[in-house]
C-alpha cells in the first residue's frame, strides 16, 4: 500500500512472520488470559 501525502511517498509492507513468532505471540496471549483470570478471582475474596 502507497500513499502520497504532499509530494512524500510512504510504503507499507506486509510483514512475513515465521511459525515461532505465532506460537510466541499464541503462548503469551495465553499467560496473559490465565493473570487476567487469577487476578480476577483474587479480587473475589
Amino acid at each position: 500500500m502507497t500513499l502520497n501525502i504532499l509530494f512524500m511517498s510512504i510504503t507499507i509492507k506486509k510483514r512475513n512472520r515465521t511459525f515461532e513468532e505465532y506460537d510466541h505471540d499464541h503462548i503469551v496471549s495465553k499467560r496473559y488470559e490465565e493473570n487476567k483470570l487469577r487476578q480476577e478471582s483474587v479480587r473475589l475474596f
